[in-house]
């Protein structure tokens, strides 16, 4: 019999791992089953509960694979409650809010510090926070040209000093606040932020983002400047601007793999098809360095992959699912062993490249084709599911075909079964589940998928809060760069990725 200790502890287990989920795939943008409102309520009430009543793993899931939006917001809830924490908890939350911030994008970043001074936090804990993150950038002229207001709304809420005369810091502070004060500016962006009200050849050595506005001031052809501007594009920008300026030294394999998959997701299938060595090829390249150490590890692997109608998204968020659905099909294909992966896709498309959103999702009739025997008559190791959960046709047979499998032909569990969601269910505070036997994690980039199988396991019921708790303060150890010397290298090689 469950004492009370333990059904506490198990409460508070499915609360945690409920919030993990939900902070992973949700942004408070619109769904295709919910709108943007419901989304942020939801998410409002979670981010609440969970850090009034579990505030270490509220702040400790800053060390997970959450989102940035969510990220973000757990910083500023941890930031604007500071009052409610312990001394020993503010210590521990600044570190790991300094290491989140570290990661997140700069622009995000600035976002939230204006989050913070229109909530007016502004505590010596949290101006040190945001001095110390300002500090650490490595060209703060180039943050003022690119992000100006964000930099400008920091500077003021830290009261930072910025001294007359030529030094770096003094020219940042002339730029923001002091603008037309003097006739040049010795760094370079700057000075190029000058020239280009005037001068057209200016505006190339710009940012991309910041040399639009001009290039559109001046009546420059978009071809022409997208070509001028090329070389100080981002990868992300190379990409986005790649159907217009047609340049070769594009490299498709070094983008992110999800990010890739809603590249090639947005192309006409005409050009898909003409492309297909190419972008078959980037995709598997990028699918390989996302599987890392992990590659050829996962044995006989079968995966029913979701290309129905509704994997189709949002406006905000288009087809989305379906190109983490394309990515996990790549990257279930170099985790397994060589020759030993099968996918199915839910219309009964065979080629990958071509997918497209369309019809119901019968996932209960991919589920009894997957869990045929493969080649040899052997069971799949891993029976891996990607689908937002909402099987219709008929509906619910997967989660029965899941639990007769598991009561009667697998009690053994010799197929180890995940299901990975993308989409979060405002309603039901959590990813939809297909049932209560399968493990279910929220999934928002393909490249997460190893981890979020290990988080998955906590949620099948069989490990205890112990474990839980345990795999987040390594998360954590990890997370601060506190190493083991055994495991020194390793983590370091981590921790260089993900910065």
């Amino acid at each position: 019999m469950r004492t009370p200790e333990n059904s506490a502890d198990l409460v508070a287990a499915e609360d945690v791992l409920l919030f993990a989920n939900a902070a992973i795939t949700a942004t408070g943008q619109r769904e295709f089953r919910s709108g943007a409102l419901d989304q942020q309520l939801s998410l409002d009430f979670l981010h609440a509960y969970i850090r009034v009543n579990y505030r270490r793993l509220y702040a400790a899931s800053l060390a997970l694979d959450i989102n940035d939006h969510n990220a973000a917001r757990i910083v500023l809830g941890l930031l604007e409650t500071a009052g409610e924490a312990s001394a020993e908890e503010r210590h521990t939350e600044g570190r790991l809010i300094a290491a989140r911030l570290a990661r997140l994008p700069p622009q995000r970043v600035y976002r939230l510090f204006g989050e913070v001074r229109r909530a007016g936090i502004n505590n010596r804990r949290t101006r040190a926070i945001m001095r110390d993150w300002l500090a650490a950038r490595p060209d703060l002229g180039h943050d003022a040209v690119k992000y100006r207001s964000g930099v400008k709304t920091a500077a003021r809420h830290v009261h930072l000093r910025c001294p007359q005369g030529a030094e770096p810091l003094a020219e940042v502070g002339a730029f923001l606040f002091r603008p037309g004060k003097l006739p040049r500016y010795e760094h370079p962006l700057l000075d190029a932020w000058r020239r280009a009200h005037y001068e057209q050849g200016a505006v190339a050595e710009l940012p991309f983002t910041v040399a639009e506005g001009f290039a559109a001031r001046h009546g420059m052809k978009r071809e022409v400047f997208l070509k001028r501007a090329a070389p100080r594009m981002t990868r992300l920008e190379r990409l986005r601007t790649h159907a217009v300026t047609q340049r070769p030294d594009v490299d498709l394999a070094a983008m992110p793999l999800t990010r890739l998959a809603l590249y090639v997701l947005a192309l006409p299938f005409e050009q898909r098809a003409t492309r297909r060595a190419e972008l078959t090829g980037a995709l598997r390249t990028a699918a390989r360095r996302a599987a890392g150490k992990h590659a050829g590890s996962w044995g006989r692997v079968h995966a029913v992959l979701d290309d129905s109608f509704s994997s189709s998204g949002s406006g905000q968020k288009r087809r989305r699912p379906l190109a983490v659905a394309l990515a996990c099909h790549h990257l279930l294909e170099v985790l397994a062993a060589p020759g030993a992966y099968r996918g199915l896709w839910t219309s009964g498309r065979g080629d990958a490249l071509l997918v497209r959103p369309w019809g119901p999702t019968p996932l209960g009739m991919r589920v009894l084709d997957a869990l045929e025997p493969g080649p040899g008559g052997a069971a799949p190791d891993r029976l891996v599911i990607v689908s937002d959960g909402w099987d219709n046709a008929p509906a619910g047979l997967a989660g029965e075909v899941l639990r007769v499998w598991r009561a009667r032909l697998d009690p053994g569990r010799r197929t180890a079964v995940v299901h990975v969601n993308p989409v979060y269910d405002a309603d039901g505070f959590d990813v939809r589940r297909l049932a209560a036997g399968v493990p279910t994690a929220g999934i928002r980039d393909a490249e997460d998928l190893p981890a979020l199988v290990e988080i998955a396991r906590f949620a099948e019921g069989r490990t205890g809060s112990a474990e839980l708790h345990a795999y987040l303060d390594r998360r954590v150890a990890l997370f601060l760069g506190e190493r083991d010397t055994e495991n020194e290298t390793e983590n370091e090689t981590e921790k260089g990725t993900m910065s």
